[in-house]
């Protein structure tokens, strides 16, 4: 019994050394019996998004104001992590992205694509994403009653009133750097919500953004290739809200 064991012990310390050492260059594996047990998590996830990028946004719980964020690579069909950052959350928490409404300081939970970065600052050196510079023009519609609702727009358009819309340049280091979440984007339905960023994070939680640090901020955008089609999937580490639902 106690050979057996033995050698049983020094054959999974072998190959657990041959596997670390044939991980990719900058990737770190997940630790053993995964992110919480039974792999990595985005292995896990009923759907990340058909792509070999990921970013995964978990919160402990639905009232989680804090939480982690981690940017996935898939190669060789296994998911390895590449980097990870403290993030906050919205003030109230985090909320089903279907259930959501707008001016509840809530962070929808869903799986979002990433239609394109953009930033006070230029991009960070790398970044392959589509990038669009902030300029005095530059707002976000948030007005339910504009045909510009949750939309970029060069100019405020006679139906998007000003305290209904962000005026980009005036959030200075916040969006310094940020991602588009495509949260109520495609087909925006009034009253959901508009405007939820991936972007640097401030003093406190977020009014249902998913902030991180700037340093982080720039290495997701110097990392995130669009031909390999990255996702962000945001939710909880149990629970109605649990990121393995999406």
């Amino acid at each position: 019994m106690r050979l057996r064991l033995g050698l049983g012990l020094g054959l999974a310390a072998a190959l657990t050394s041959v596997l670390a050492s044939a991980l990719p260059p900058g990737a770190v594996a997940a630790p053993s019996g995964g992110d919480g047990g039974g792999g990595p998590l985005p292995a896990r996830m009923a759907d990340t998004g058909g792509g070999t990028q990921l970013i995964t946004a978990r919160a402990p719980h639905a009232g989680s104001t804090t939480g982690t964020v981690t940017w996935w690579d898939k190669r060789g069909g296994r998911w390895v992590r590449v980097g990870s950052a403290e993030a906050r959350f919205g003030a109230k928490g985090l909320v089903e992205g279907e259930r959501r409404r707008q001016g509840t300081s809530t962070t929808p939970t869903g799986l979002y694509a990433l239609p394109y970065a953009f930033g006070n600052d230029r991009a960070p050196r790398g970044t392959s994403v589509r990038y669009r510079r902030v300029t005095r023009d530059s707002w976000w519609c948030q007005d339910n009653r504009s045909r510009a609702y949750n939309r970029w727009v060069e100019g405020l358009p006679a139906d998007c009133r000003a305290a209904e819309a962000e005026h980009l340049v005036t959030y200075g280091r916040l969006y310094a750097h940020a991602l588009v979440i495509g949260f109520n984007y495609d087909r925006p339905v009034r009253g959901r919500g508009a405007g939820i960023f991936l972007h640097v994070r401030g003093r406190g939680p977020t009014a249902g953004c998913v902030a991180v640090p700037e340093r982080a901020m720039e290495r997701i955008l110097a990392w995130a290739d669009p031909a390999r089609r990255p996702h962000i999937a945001i939710g909880t580490a149990t629970g109605p809200t649990a990121l393995t639902r999406y």
